[in-house]
């Protein structure tokens, strides 16, 4: 890693050196210039991302679940070409922002400041926004913050300074929030915080990071410009064939985590969504199911679903987990349709191996950071299905490694079946 000058350091921590331990975290990635601009719940550290590719010499790397960016950093600062592809339509203009890192700090900063002062001549309104914002923010705050928007949205011109400065107001909306956040970025409108920064200091405070960490970034010498691609990785569409020597990913788990309500109070401010329920149309269904909010049961056929041939090589297991999961869901409160979920997300799954296949080459390499999943207690074997797919799929050699265990602290718990996480790696 390039060492920066002193004064350019912007109150960063040191990044943990062991990045073995951290390549399942993205924690580490709010010490990095850039990768901390907004925080988003998925993701490894990219201080390990660059490790592996440095170390694979890779020319040409794909992450297809690219979410904020992490890889397409990576494999800039490593000197290869790098390619993502993403689904959320959200967090693709998120990484777009990272992506224009190298670009003129002054100008931005300039951009910044215009907005900033058109910003102070406008009366903010709090009206019209959804139930939401309205629960997050103060009265005053909230229109301070409408004023930021309709400026930043009036100087939107297209150019590199205005997605930033739009990313600036993005990322400093939790800041200035009341409401508290849990762990996967879900908001929590009926948990207050302690500590809340005044909208405009917020503002200046970010477009100062921001234009730090411009300036860090030419200290270094960056590989070619990435292409980020907001797709499907199912298809991988847009990837050449035969070009990728490297992929580094990790897909989502089949935990039901809902990636598309991470993202809820940032879309719900910019008025993109009005409500939870607009989600589905707005993001979800873009998304890999992996989640049971992605899969309603009067739209799944779950015989429609075994019968893919991409999962000929799981079907027998696969199928007797969904019918145990759809056996037990009745005995529960909430009937989740975990048993949907599943056979969906190894069929989208399946058709991203297959897909992958096509864009990389002879030899290539991929990383999958992956964990196993427990719905209602019934065990998934992710690993070991993943390994099938791949060979399937026609990949050679595969193996992994554990980086940690995970739900083995029983304390509110809602099952006691060992989980773990790791490093899935594939030969092609």
């Amino acid at each position: 890693m390039t060492s920066y000058p002193q004064a350019l350091l912007f109150e960063l921590e040191p990044v943990a050196a062991d990045r073995e331990a951290t390549s399942t975290t993205f924690l580490d990635n709010m010490k990095l210039p850039v990768h901390r601009w907004m925080r988003y719940s998925a993701g490894y550290s990219a201080a390990w991302a660059e490790f592996v590719i440095r170390g694979a010499g890779a020319r040409n790397v794909l992450d297809p679940f690219v979410g904020s960016g992490t890889t397409l950093l990576a494999a800039q600062d490593a000197g290869a070409k790098g390619y993502g592809i993403e689904a959320h339509p959200f967090v693709v203009r998120i990484a777009r922002g990272k992506l224009h890192r190298a670009s003129d700090p002054a100008a931005f900063e300039n951009f910044a400041a215009a907005v900033r002062k058109d910003a102070l001549g406008i009366a903010g309104q709090t009206e019209g926004y959804p139930a939401l914002i309205e629960k997050c923010y103060d009265r005053s705050v909230l229109q301070q913050l409408d004023a930021l928007r309709r400026a930043v949205e009036k100087a939107n011109d297209g150019t590199l300074q205005a997605e930033l400065t739009w990313l600036v107001l993005a990322s400093l909306l939790r800041k200035v929030s009341h409401a508290n956040t849990a762990q996967w970025q879900y908001v929590l409108p009926s948990k207050s915080k302690a500590k809340v920064v005044p909208p405009m200091r917020a503002f200046d405070e970010t477009v100062s990071m921001f234009a730090h960490d411009m300036r860090a970034t030419q200290y270094r010498q960056l590989g070619p410009v990435p292409l980020l691609i907001q797709g499907d990785a199912r298809t991988c569409h847009g990837v050449p064939d035969g070009e990728i020597d490297l992929v580094v990913t990790s897909p989502p788990y089949p935990n039901t985590y809902d990636y598309a309500d991470s993202t809820r109070l940032e879309m719900s401010f910019f008025q993109e969504i009005t409500g939870w329920g607009d989600l589905q149309d707005a993001v979800r269904q873009h998304l890999v199911r992996s989640c049971s909010q992605h899969v309603p049961e009067k739209k799944v056929s779950l015989p429609a679903v075994l019968v893919d041939p991409v999962l000929a090589p799981i079907l027998d297991e696969l199928a007797s987990v969904c019918n145990q999961l759809s056996d037990i869901r009745h005995t529960k409160g909430g009937k989740k349709t975990y048993h949907l979920m599943v056979a969906c997300y190894f069929q989208d799954l399946a058709h991203v191996w297959h897909s992958l296949r096509r864009v990389c080459g002879s030899p290539s390499r991929l990383c999958f950071v992956i964990g196993d999943s427990a719905p209602y207690g019934v065990y998934v074997p992710v690993i070991q299905w993943f390994e099938k797919l791949a060979l399937s799929a026609g990949f050679g050699k595969v193996s992994f490694e554990q980086t940690r265990e995970r739900n083995i602290k029983w304390k509110n718990r809602k099952h006691r079946v060992p989980l773990c996480e790791g490093r899935l790696w594939v030969e092609g």
